[in-house]
């Protein structure tokens, strides 16, 4: 398999796993109806790691045992707070502006990268402006204010950011089957233990019980393993890209499952996006070498 094959390869996985995500708006706005936020995120995430649980004890590599359990709980607390403070902003702002302001960490990403001495080609930075002027067209209308919600928010999408970017420093010595199944067990104990403010009925739960197991078996348990394996083949800055499609697929879902209309404007900003993506993953032509006489 050639270099160019294998990254479309793991894009590819990238790509199914920002379609998953996107959908599980749907799930989750249904749920929200039923439970709160904290009830919520226990039940999808313990649901997910016993779902996992068992292909992970089966496909596990073992000699990266102890190497996964320190990277799952080290992404299971940066994913927590990151879920953490989105519910929390969510609360302040609007819908629209906390998925724009969540995805802002296609931005963190390569700035964090910087720092830590990797070097951003121009074509990255060049694609992270197109999927934020598409991002910007899909999710907001008018004028763009700044309150404590999105400030909150962006607090949000520095964890995703953190997690993508631990995610790609232990990926290379970790199990992704143990990797993703600790960090599902951290997230579920940590949410459970702010269960108690909420007081859920177990009627309220049956309730959201079809919105809690999509997100549960797809969203956490598909979709966190689907990161970690398509994160394996790419540069954390692509793969923050690439996972920023949630937000087109979100807004796709919502015109198919919920009859919400997609405005012209929405759909060049989809587009873009969708350009930014295909376009980054397109090998770079070569340098024709200068024949000496």
């Amino acid at each position: 398999m050639t270099q160019a094959s294998h990254s479309w390869k793991h894009a590819l996985l990238l790509v199914l796993t920002a379609l998953i995500w996107g959908c599980a708006f749907v799930a989750q706005s249904v749920g929200a109806d039923y439970v709160g936020p904290y009830t919520f995120l226990a039940a999808r995430y313990l649901i997910a790691f016993l779902v996992l649980l068992p292909i992970a004890h089966h496909r596990a590599d073992a000699s990266k045992r102890r190497a996964s359990i320190k990277a799952g709980l080290f992404c299971g607390v940066s994913l927590f707070l990151g879920s953490l403070f989105q519910q929390i902003g969510i609360a302040y702002t609007t819908t629209a502006k906390s998925g724009f302001i969540t995805a802002m960490y296609m931005i963190i990403v390569p700035l964090l990268s910087v720092f830590l001495g990797q070097r951003i080609k121009p074509k990255v930075w060049l694609a992270v402006a197109m999927s934020c002027i598409g991002l910007y067209l899909l999710c907001i209308h008018g004028t763009m204010s700044f309150s404590f919600g999105d400030a909150i928010t962006l607090v949000c999408s520095l964890f995703f950011a953190l997690h993508i970017l631990i995610i790609n420093h232990f990926v290379k010595q970790a199990d992704p089957w143990t990797l993703s199944a600790v960090q599902l067990l951290v997230c579920g104990v940590l949410a459970a233990f702010f269960m108690p403010t909420e007081a859920p009925t177990p009627h309220a739960l049956y309730l959201a019980l079809p919105a809690v197991l999509y997100a549960g078996v797809l969203s956490s348990a598909a979709g966190y393993t689907l990161q970690t394996f398509g994160q394996q083949g790419l540069d954390p800055a692509v793969a923050s890209l690439i996972m920023c499609l949630e937000s087109v697929f979100s807004a796709l879902a919502g015109w198919v499952f919920l009859h919400q209309t997609l405005t012209p404007i929405e759909i060049f900003g989809c587009i873009l996006m969708f350009f930014a993506i295909v376009w980054i993953q397109l090998p770079e032509p070569q340098k024709k070498a200068v024949r000496s006489v």
